[in-house]
């Protein structure tokens, strides 16, 4: 059985920042060399999604979850099941009657342990999944038995701009640097209900951070910012964004260079971009710099979730305000 997906590119349904699937794109694959992926994901998810491992049963801390949203490949993020498909099996492992989409999974025949079984496996990354039988509930008879840990979830009701009370969430998108610090500075503010990680700015839609990297998509690396207005104000966030990064030099930030790095602010309406163009020029005219700042601030057209293993990535591995080079 492999665990790695096909080189070249395939054809996938993905999520957009509004939680609304997208038309079949086309895609990348992903393919990393094994320790690679051992550092991104650790121990625990590097050995049920790379080396087939299942996880006992009643353990995973998906089986209960009843929680309206999406459950996305723990290794690269994109969206596998759908909460709606989700039901009680009794097994012990979550379990779902239908994929989120056809084109995000893929099946391979699975002889170990002396059976032939159906394997579940991300169709965009490789990761194993789990398993499918014909025992399942209407409408299509099939249970997709999936380890926990192969996944992560995205609430919908973040999406849909809304707080786990039920606040009205609004949201902001910056650009500065490498995106694992951002995110993270923006995380540890008192408002703020989440951050990702992502890409904006650019031309191909739901790009790869290998193509990114090329420079040839136009895409900045940025951070989506979901905010209680009553809690932190979108002046307050500009305020962290400019003193988190250099906004003086055009497509670098310390030691990373290249477009993808360059300083912007995404605004979603007129009143962001008055107060983001207002503030701009306040700090410019305060002589805190010597060079002219260079920030862009352009419409927010489009940001596309960065891979699962870029989210929350200095939390994971112990960074705190800087960013490592492993991608």
């Amino acid at each position: 059985m492999t665990r790695d997906a096909s080189t070249g590119s395939g054809t996938f349904v993905f999520l957009d920042e509004w939680g609304r699937p997208s038309e079949p794109t086309k895609g990348a694959y992903i393919r990393k060399p094994k320790e690679q992926w051992r550092y991104l994901l650790g121990d625990s998810t590097y050995a049920i999604t790379r080396e087939a491992a299942t996880e006992p049963p009643f353990c995973g801390r998906f089986i209960a979850s009843k929680e309206e949203g999406f459950y996305l490949c723990a290794d690269c993020g994109l969206p596998l099941f759908s909460s709606a498909a989700k039901y009680v099996s009794g097994t012990g492992w979550p379990s779902f009657f239908a994929p989120f989409a056809s084109q995000n999974i893929r099946q391979a025949e699975d002889r170990s342990h002396g059976m032939v079984r159906q394997e579940i496996l991300c169709a965009r990354c490789g990761a194993h999944l789990g398993h499918v039988f014909p025992d399942g509930p209407p409408p299509t008879g099939l249970r997709y038995c999936i380890n926990s840990g192969a996944l992560v979830f995205l609430p919908q009701h973040l999406l849909q701009g809304r707080g786990k009370d039920g606040e009205r969430l609004e949201r902001a998108a910056f650009a500065g640097g490498c995106f694992w610090g951002v995110e993270q500075a923006f995380e540890n503010e008192k408002g703020v209900a989440a951050a990702f990680s992502g890409y904006s700015g650019g031309s191909v839609p739901f790009p790869t951070y290998e193509e990114v990297c090329t420079g040839r998509t136009g895409h900045a690396e940025a951070v989506l910012v979901l905010f209680d207005p009553k809690k932190i104000s979108y002046e307050e966030l500009l305020q962290k964004f400019w003193s988190i990064h250099d906004p003086t030099t055009r497509n670098r930030q310390g030691p990373d260079i290249g477009s993808q790095y360059r300083s912007a602010i995404f605004v979603y309406d007129e009143e962001q971009r008055r107060v983001a163009e207002r503030s701009r020029r306040t700090l410019d005219e305060s002589g805190r710099f010597r060079n002219p700042i260079v920030t862009e601030i352009v419409p927010a057209d489009g940001f596309f979730f960065a891979e699962e293993y870029h989210q929350r990535y200095n939390q994971k591995h112990g960074i705190s305000g800087g960013c490592a080079h492993l991608r």
